[in-house]
């Protein structure tokens, strides 16, 4: 069990137990007549029901969203795992209804065990920085005599460094692939979404090698002037029908593709209509295969920017057509909730939490049922349509800084004497003296650039064996930590670059952590 994997299942016993320890301390129990016989110390079922609705309405872990409908599937789980039983001990086999029969507590409590806490190997060894003192030197009070660097030193020190790479020669237009752009686009996402859920790695909640980088693309650059995702295939298009409907309701009661007479109730049946399409669905619109990157985002919901940055670029991986469906649906339920002139779609429930309840297991789910998932999924819903509006909008910061970067690619390549018929060329024999500052400003950033634009093309050089490549990356890497974790933050991005062999150990990977790591899982609960 990985480092992530091992603290989500922790968070998850916790909630578990927690909730556990709650409700037998604070369940009021007491003598209970059925049948012409007296039960001591129990509790009816409606009772129980009613007391735990209110307990979790006022947990902060589940809020007061929560319905009767989902407490009663919780006390199911309870009586299946035993933390409950009937008053003649049956529990397991037994259904729970919420209604009159007698319940107790067992005598003991089968709190879950924590997970073991993960053993690890040998600490990752730490690369010297360039400009790290050796041990017994000390800088303090030493004097610094300014150097002036000619081009001829400059290509020495920094060839010899990194080691077999020769001096630079010829400074030219980088053509870039199709595969090359999406590729980049990937990596970056990637890294960026590891870093925003405060990750060691990505390989715990999500197989790189499943995300698609042209639904990337296509969900940042095939969109309409209201931010729509275009779809290039129509057959996967909402149904006229359906889009009819959802924007009836959205813009209750000025809807302009009404064309027939309204009736009482009107408005409900066309709301059953909706929800009965979404509800068949066979796979939610964020997918099984990104659940455990979205539950990763229920740890940051407390930070309001972190968890919204990590929904968009998340949103960003789904396929456009789910990305779309998506769109429509969380902007209708939105404006449905803030709607005041539309008429109570439900006796029992309000219009919000009727859209959590008939829309959340279309949403997300996951294919295994999981202790307390469903009711953190409908948190998790909530919060998608309190912040519809920035979740499903492209972050800009991070699109500007990935096209900056692949417009340097496009435009700096530095190629080496002996690669190409124009190694002819001579390096400058000298250069212009500067100031000391100036010397310290452009050996602090003005290096940066080439030696960015030196590692992509080790990176992408297709001439080289991969034996080479993965040598002189390590060299570089060495040489140069700060500008390496620069192109390559995380071991995602490097695997890019290793197909075959990234591919293999991922399957490994996702092999061993089947059986201990398991997602959350919705019920039935939530279906309409």
């Amino acid at each position: 069990m990985g480092r992530h994997a091992w603290y989500v299942q922790k968070a998850r016993t916790q909630e578990w137990n927690e909730t556990i320890e709650l409700f037998r301390a604070g369940m009021p129990r007491g003598r209970r007549r059925s049948r012409l016989r007296t039960h001591e110390r129990c509790f009816r079922a409606s009772e129980a029901v009613a007391w735990l609705h209110e307990l979790l309405r006022g947990n902060q872990n589940f809020g007061p969203e929560v319905t009767r409908g989902q407490t009663v599937q919780l006390l199911k789980k309870f009586l299946k795992n035993h933390v409950i039983e009937d008053v003649k001990g049956r529990w397991g086999q037994e259904d729970f209804r919420d209604d009159g029969r007698l319940y107790r507590f067992p005598p003991s409590s089968p709190l879950k065990p924590y997970p073991k806490r993960p053993s690890y190997g040998k600490e990752v060894i730490k690369f010297p920085g360039w400009n790290e003192p050796g041990a017994g030197t000390s800088q303090e009070r030493t004097p610094v005599k300014p150097t002036v660097m000619n081009s001829e030193m400059w290509y020495k020190r920094h060839s010899i460094a990194i080691g077999e790479v020769p001096a630079c020669r010829l400074v030219y237009r980088q053509k870039l692939t199709q595969t090359n752009i999406e590729q980049i686009w990937k990596s970056m996402m990637l890294s960026h979404l590891q870093k925003v859920l405060g990750l060691d790695s990505l390989d715990e909640v999500l197989d790189t090698q499943l995300v698609n980088p042209k639904h990337i693309l296509h969900n940042v650059y095939n969109i309409s002037k209201q931010g729509i995702v275009i779809l290039e295939d129509k057959s996967k298009e909402l149904p006229h029908w359906v889009l009819s409907a959802m924007k009836c309701l959205a813009n209750w009661p000025t809807c302009s593709d009404l064309k027939q007479p309204t009736y009482t109730g009107f408005e409900r049946d066309v709301f059953k209509t909706i929800a009965d399409y979404y509800g068949q669905m066979k796979e939610p619109l964020l997918t099984f295969h990104l659940f455990d990157v979205f539950v990763s985002v229920l740890g940051l919901l407390h930070k309001n920017k972190k968890a919204i940055e990590a929904f968009q670029v998340s949103c960003l991986l789904l396929p456009p057509e789910n990305r779309k469906k998506l769109q429509l649906l969380v902007r209708m339920m939105a404006r449905i909730s803030l709607n005041k002139d539309l008429p109570p779609l439900s006796d029992t429930a309000s219009t919000r939490t009727l859209m959590v309840q008939a829309f959340s297991h279309c949403i997300l789910c996951s294919k295994d049922e999981v202790d307390l998932d469903e009711l953190l999924a409908a948190k998790l819903v909530m919060f998608l349509m309190d912040n519809y509006d920035e979740i499903l909008n492209i972050p800009s910061s991070l699109q500007i800084s990935i096209e900056e970067h692949v417009g340097h690619l496009r435009r700096v390549q530095i190629k080496y004497a002996g690669a190409d018929t124009d190694a002819t060329f001579l390096a400058p024999s000298f250069c212009h003296q500067i100031s000391t500052d100036e010397f310290e400003y452009q050996r602090a950033n003005g290096s940066q650039e080439p030696l960015a634009a030196l590692l992509e093309e080790i990176a992408m050089n297709k001439e080289i064996s991969i034996k080479d490549k993965k040598k002189k990356l390590k060299q570089f890497q060495k040489s140069y930590p700060e500008v390496y974790k620069e192109r390559f933050p995380t071991s995602e991005t490097e695997a890019v670059l290793f197909p075959e062999k990234s591919k293999q150990k991922s399957q490994l990977l996702m092999w061993a952590l089947k059986k201990p790591f398991q997602p959350f899982q919705r019920t039935r609960s939530f279906r309409m």
